[in-house]
């Protein structure tokens, strides 16, 4: 059913097409401002291009009828306009100063001819007999705000020149997620405006000023240095493309604009006009050569008008008479008309078309123009329709990045890598300022008798570090020493920052470079590279003195619990040997082996034999004592067990204990600080160990902390070296807490300095640059490419260890080798314990040399002394290794002189008499 009803409708159309007609001529009248030359012009051609096209009004021709008169001049405009419809005319064009325009629109709505506007009108109601092709102010505004949230704007600062700009930017005002600051520029210069937002700190600027004003304000902008890399402006005119900024196209200054035309696409339409005006031998200036919004806009009104028109004859016989203001006669198809064209820019379904009485099938496809789409609401606002979102480039002056439409939102097409090339072109042959602070041996001054200046007064880690990033990204340099000699830190009260923080937020540096800690303070008010150096927080401790070796630290590699273990054991298996060889019958010999019946029989494991064996096995020795008894002979090989496990033991260690000098220092970590008062501690004031005590919620760190802040006088130092240098003249009395790689350093060329524990938490160091820097993910980049290439080693390396380094290592080696070498002191007790059992021997053989002269005294009935002198004469003579045998015997058997038998001798020398007994 449906299908048929469509093929009728269609049929009666197409019978209808060519029934009606319109005149061979249809005025349009154009009322132009005396300085809308370019819109006038745009009129003209648009009406010379469909007469010449006749893809519509084929049968009928447009007449142009322009009509000057001055701005606000509201009284000559309605004159005018009822002039102009006595013509008759169709239609009316403009103006578009808006106190003109309101009059003409009110005489046509109310002879009901179709007005038609292309200029920015902020009301939000439009006449039956009105439209406007210029966006929607609502939608405009929209856009807008659309376009700096994707850029992720936060805080900005509006510039505007007229009280229309604040109509444009309230979906900016009502944004919660801004912060925005609203100023309004005034006269002709603007420079001290500018310098207060450049003292306020604001980066980011949204332009909405006429398009006429976009150069001088950007101009001026430069001249006061609110223009750079941290810059980024935000123009809201639709004719942005039409400013020239070639001046500002590498000033480093990020600018972004929308655009409802592109410029580029238009070359056609100068050359037609070109064309035209010189068969009338007339000249286009420059300023006419322009194709901006509104001309562009006047071009696709005229193309509307004859689209809906042409739509309307072929249902319609269009007759267009003269109408009166004075009268009551209206033109009766104006409704038609006005409808008509905008059902172009929102076609209806083909059921509404029916209801409204319209001929769907002369319906030729939508209006696109200059402008784009031609599209409008239920309203009759152009709300709908695509802007290009476009931004300053060094090639192209200006290049498209992205769209905008109310229906698909911000359509970002610029890449990634496009951004990364264009920040790192833009950063080729820049010359960045680098903040520095004095830091051995990251940032040092050259020690030369020569002055120098500039860079060359510069030497360090980082100085070394800048150098390779800009060979890499092919940047110059420029450094500076921070006047107040702080790295960065924000005062507690009044939330200032000073230091390197400071100068790169005030944009007096590009970069910031010492050994810089990365912490969430810093980072929430700078940015930030890739870190380039890992670390912690370490301390850094005086040496203590080696300490002496003990003369008797032969006895170290066992405790005195074992020594006194082991003599235990020497006496009580010492003792079970000797009891067990009485119990054992085995450990019973004959005495004499040529007496087959002896008497009695002799046990060799006397007490002190006992006593013999086991010490001959603990000394590795043996003695001549076996033990034949399996008893005896069980208890034997345990003890040697053990005495082979104990000697071994005692072997391993000795080495150890004699030639290693042991340190014993007071404290081995953090924990060790915090239990004692007697060793003071302290860090860097301001610096990131400051605020790490100062923030930490961790026991330990919290007591460090009410420790280090109450101490008087004050623990805390200006400097990383002062405190090193305190540490070095306490003694032992100071500690100073630094990250690692610094203490690193200091240890490296301070021999009497240690580094106590691990690390206490983990950071890293990095270049710090402005906030919202562009430059930040190049710099990254570029350090990430120096550690995968090993470059940042090497640089450690060359400044840890190669300058001036290595000392101490190099002094430690010495003493690892020398202690390879075991002097007096560490065997002196070895010598002491010899030269001590030596004495004890010669004691005790002249304890048993007299206690022997005495008895042979009283057997022999001679005095002491003379048995004593006796026994030392013969002693004396060193030739004789036998000596007599001293025996009871009658007197005259003795010998007189010598007081032995002469009848028998003893040798001394094989423990036998000459008789082999």
């Amino acid at each position: 059913m449906k299908i048929l009803i469509l093929t009728t409708f269609f049929v009666i159309s197409c019978c209808m097409l060519r029934s009606h007609a319109l005149p061979n001529q249809i005025v349009i009248g154009g009322i132009f401002d005396e300085k809308d030359k370019l819109l006038e012009l745009a009129f003209r051609y648009a009406v010379e291009r469909i007469n010449n096209d006749r893809s519509t009004l084929t049968h009928s021709t447009l007449v142009a009828q322009p009509v000057w008169l001055p701005a606000d001049d509201s009284y000559r405009a309605a004159r005018d306009v009822c002039s102009i419809l006595r013509t008759p005319v169709a239609a009316i064009f403009g103006p578009q100063m808006e106190k003109t325009a309101n009059h003409v629109q009110s005489i046509c709505d109310a002879m009901e001819i179709p007005h038609i506007e292309t200029r920015w009108d902020y009301k939000l109601r439009r006449d039956a007999y009105s439209i406007n092709l210029y966006p929607y102010p609502p939608s405009l505004s929209e856009a807008y705000r659309k376009i700096l949230l994707a850029l992720k704007w936060k805080e900005f600062v509006i510039l505007y020149d007229t009280n229309d700009a604040l109509v444009r930017v309230q979906t900016l005002l009502r944004e919660g997620s801004f912060s925005v600051t609203v100023r309004q520029l005034e006269g002709e210069d603007f420079r001290p405006l500018l310098k207060e937002i450049r003292r306020s700190q604001q980066k980011r600027i949204v332009l909405d000023v006429h398009s006429s004003l976009i150069y001088t304000v950007l101009k001026q902008a430069a001249q006061i240095g609110l223009m750079g890399d941290y810059y980024n402006y935000f123009i809201t005119s639709l004719d942005f493309n039409q400013v020239d900024l070639d001046e500002f196209k590498y000033s480093g200054t990020n600018i972004t604009g929308i655009q409802l035309i592109d410029p580029k696409k238009l070359h056609h339409i100068v050359e037609d006009w070109k064309f035209g005006e010189r068969r009338f031998a007339r000249i286009l200036t420059p300023d006419l050569l322009k194709v901006t919004t509104e001309a562009a806009l006047m071009y696709d009104a005229v193309s509307l008008f004859a689209k809906g028109l042409d739509t309307l004859s072929s249902s319609h016989d269009v007759d267009i008479e003269k109408v009166y203001c004075e009268g009551d006669k209206t033109w009766q198809h104006g409704d038609s008309l006005i409808n008509y064209m905008k059902w172009y820019g929102s076609p209806p379904q083909f059921g509404e078309s029916y209801k409204m009485g319209r001929n769907f099938s002369s319906y030729s496809g939508p209006v696109i123009g200059l402008t784009g789409l031609v599209r409008f609401d239920r309203m009759g606002f152009r709300s709908d329709f695509e802007l290009d979102i476009v931004e300053m480039d060094q090639n192209e002056t200006l290049k498209k990045v992205g769209t905008w439409s109310l229906s698909g939102h911000v359509n970002y097409t610029k890449s990634w890598a496009d951004t990364k090339g264009a920040v790192e072109k833009n950063l080729k042959n820049k010359t960045l300022i680098v903040m520095v602070a004095k830091a051995d041996p990251y940032v040092m001054m050259k020690q030369d008798p020569m002055p120098l200046a500039g860079n060359d007064q510069f030497e360090g880690f980082c100085i070394d570090l800048i150098h390779e990033i800009s060979l890499i990204r092919g940047f110059n340099y420029t450094y500076k020493l921070v006047p107040d000699g702080s790295y960065g830190s924000r005062d507690q009260i009044t939330g200032e920052w000073n230091g390197i923080v400071r100068q790169l937020m005030d944009h007096k540096a590009d970069l910031g470079i010492v050994d810089f800690t990365i912490t969430y303070e810093r980072e929430e008010a700078v940015d930030f590279s890739m870190p380039f150096m890992n670390l912690g927080i370490s301390i850094i401790y005086k040496k203590p003195q080696k300490k002496a070796p003990s003369l008797f630290s032969f006895t170290s590699p066992f405790s005195p619990d074992v020594w006194l273990y082991m003599a235990t054991a020497y006496l009580g298996v010492s003792v079970l040997l000797f009891i067990l060889a009485r119990i054992a019958p085995n450990e019973w010999d004959n005495p004499h082996p040529c007496i087959q019946d002896p008497e009695e029989l002799e046990n060799a494991i006397s007490l002190s034999n006992a006593f013999w064996f086991t010490i001959g096995s603990l000394m590795q020795q043996g003695s001549d004592i076996a033990p034949k008894a399996v008893s005896t002979r069980i208890v034997a090989g345990i003890w040697w067990f053990f005495t082979l496990i104990m000697i071994s033991s005692y072997t391993a260690n000795l080495a150890a204990f004699l030639t290693v000098e042991r340190m014993d220092s007071p404290i081995e970590g953090a924990e060790d600080l915090a239990k004692q008062t007697k060793i003071k501690y302290g860090c860097k004031e301001g610096g990131s160990t400051y605020a790490f005590f100062r923030d930490s919620t961790i026991p330990t760190y919290q007591r460090m902390w009410a420790a280090m802040s109450s101490a008087r006088p004050s623990v805390f130092t200006d400097t990383n070296e002062a405190g090193v240098e305190r540490v070095s003249k306490s003694n032992g009395q100071y500690a100073f807490l630094m990250e690692s790689s610094s203490i690193e350093f200091q240890v490296e060329r301070r021999c009497d300095l240690m580094q106590v524990g691990g690390l206490l938490d983990s950071k890293s160091y990095g270049i710090a640059l402005p906030p919202e820097s562009p430059y930040t993910d190049p710099i990254s980049s570029a350090v990430l490419r120096l550690k995968e290439n090993g470059k940042l080693h090497q640089l450690k390396t060359r400044w840890w260890k190669e300058r001036s380094g290595g000392r101490c290592t190099t002094e430690e080696k010495k003493d690892a080798a020398s202690a390879a070498e075991l002097g007096l002191e560490n065997v002196g007790g070895v010598f002491v314990v010899m030269v001590g059992g030596i004495l004890l021997a010669c004691l005790t053989a002249c304890c048993e040399f007299a206690w022997k002269a005495r008895k042979l005294a009283t057997d022999e009935g001679m005095s002491f002394t003379e048995e004593l002198k006796k026994e030392l004469l013969f002693i004396v003579k060193c030739n004789e290794n036998s000596k007599p045998v001293r025996k009871k015997l009658s007197p005259a058997d003795t010998d007189t002189s010598t007081g032995y038998s002469s009848s028998s001798t003893y040798d001394y020398s094989n423990g036998h008499n000459k008789y082999g007994y």
